[in-house]
């Protein structure tokens, strides 16, 4: 007999806030407000991008780095510029969320 594992959490990813840094992160921003870092994407230039060409696959391969990098500035808060939710950009997306989700 199978146990049933669909509330199980079986790895970090699936957690809320696997993905969250320490500070807020606001998302589909189109420029900075006072207080926030952001990481920009295309023809959102923001204080880093995570391709200025809208590559999504170099975006991808940013995101963990430049979040990073953002969270250890000196700024309160975080902001990113709107990634195209289609193909690769599902998952960065999902990541995203899951930066964002509210503490408990």
């Amino acid at each position: 007999m199978a146990a049933d594992s669909s509330d199980k959490i079986e790895a970090p990813g699936q957690l809320a806030q696997h993905y969250a840094p320490s500070k807020p992160v606001r998302l589909n921003a189109t420029e900075a407000e006072h207080g926030e870092w952001l990481i920009g994407f295309g023809a959102i230039a923001g204080d880093v991008s995570l391709s200025k060409d809208g590559d999504i696959n170099e975006a991808a391969a940013r995101l963990f780095e430049l979040l990073h990098d953002a969270d250890a500035n000196g700024l309160p808060r975080i902001a990113f510029a709107p990634v195209p939710d289609h193909g690769l950009g599902i998952a960065i997306n999902d990541r995203l969320r899951r930066a964002a989700a509210p503490r408990p």
